[in-house]
């Protein structure tokens, strides 16, 4: 157990309590196990924490303590606490190499540890099959080992992307959130066959995990999503065709610049950007200055991210008669951190008292956009 022997035992702490069919028993005794008197293990039992107060301060006390909050929770509430229930592994173990006359005691109570991490990803992979709780902790422990390098979990969790039928959905979207960690070219059909089952209420989760690891035969499926009746999957397609450069999705994403929906509008804008180009700028700077929806932000950042070549125009806009095309220009100059913006952001702030249609001052959004290139050039001078 020396690879990764920290989150063995962590692991392993967390599953003694969640594998116990009678958890107040086990509880129960664990704390005998420590060679505490009778009237301590009572109070303990009872949620009487205060009573062990008094308690003499010896090696033991602390795993009788935490052992004792979980049987509190437990008689009390009826919850697990997952963050004191990983300490006690670690804590039995050093507790029975500190004192040899309870180590036997208390192996038997708590069960021994595993040999190491793949013991454990056996066991979280046949949970996937269990209750849905057990399921979400499963999937949970997959992913920590799957950090950790594991090839096994790495592969169970191929599995589970491979097909969404089976599975629940927040099982299905905690593994593809994650997808980075063990994706591979064998988990291709399995998501493009979900991301073509668009009742499926992971089907955003399907999308964006086609574009992180470049799956392009899911662009026209993708493009298809711009369509979905739920403004979360417009979103989510919206952001699949930015993280894929996709070009021809460009009218489509031009559409849902008037979306209904402000984050779809958001995330359009921002895929805009992302994907470059004449066609995709002409729409943003057509939708800034047709002024279609009063907040309009995330167009002046979608601008501001083609670079050098948008400053003079964004320059000339910060004399345009109307406040409101002033301040996003402001924004989006500031989002640039170029230097040709700073003086026309300087004048700004000093001299541009005027109000937009939302009440804001055109002086703010100059301040707040030479903070933003301020803050963006230090960044840039310290790397």
């Amino acid at each position: 157990m020396t690879d990764h022997r920290d989150a063995v035992l962590r692991l392993w702490g967390r599953q003694l309590y969640e594998r116990q069919r009678e958890p107040l028993a086990w509880a129960e005794a664990v704390l005998e196990a420590t060679d505490r008197p009778p009237t301590a293990v009572t109070a303990a039992l009872s949620g009487r924490l205060d009573a062990l107060a008094d308690s003499p301060w010896d090696r033991a006390q602390l795993l009788f303590r935490t052992v004792a909050k979980l049987a509190a929770n437990l008689r009390g509430d009826g919850l697990y606490d997952a963050d004191v229930g990983t300490r006690i592994g670690p804590l039995a173990l050093r507790l029975g190499e500190l004192e040899p006359p309870i180590a036997g005691p208390l192996g038997d109570a708590l069960g021994h540890p595993p040999d190491g991490p793949a013991s454990l990803v056996t066991v979280h992979a046949a949970e996937l099959s269990s209750s849905r709780a057990i399921r979400l902790r499963a999937i949970d422990g997959l992913l920590e080992w799957a950090e950790l390098g594991h090839p096994q979990a790495r592969a169970a969790l191929s599995e589970v992307a491979s097909d969404h039928r089976p599975q629940d959905v927040t099982v299905w979207t905690k593994a593809l959130n994650r997808i980075a960690l063990f994706g591979d070219a064998s988990v291709e059909p399995g998501l493009l066959r979900a991301l073509a089952d668009t009742g499926h209420r992971g089907v955003r989760w399907s999308a964006l995990a086609c574009a992180e690891l470049g799956f392009h035969r899911a662009v026209p499926l993708c493009t298809a999503l711009l369509e979905h009746p739920d403004p979360m999957v417009r979103e989510g397609a919206c952001e699949a065709l930015g993280i894929f450069e996709e070009q021809a999705a460009v009218p489509m994403l031009t559409a849902r610049l008037d979306d209904e929906s402000s984050w779809v509008r958001s995330r359009a804008a921002m895929a805009l950007g992302q994907i470059g180009g004449d066609q995709a700028l002409t729409a943003l700077w057509q939708a800034m200055l047709e002024r279609r929806n009063p907040k309009a932000n995330h167009l002046a950042s979608a601008i501001a991210a083609f670079g050098p070549p948008v400053v003079d125009d964004l320059i000339a806009l910060t004399t345009d008669p109307d406040p409101d095309l002033r301040a996003l220009a402001c924004r989006a100059l500031g989002s640039t951190a170029d230097d040709r913006a700073l003086p026309a952001l300087e004048h700004l702030t000093a001299h541009d008292l005027a109000r937009t249609t939302l009440g804001g001052l055109v002086a703010t959004a100059a301040k707040q956009g030479l903070r933003t290139a301020h803050r963006m050039r230090a960044r840039t001078a310290s790397t």
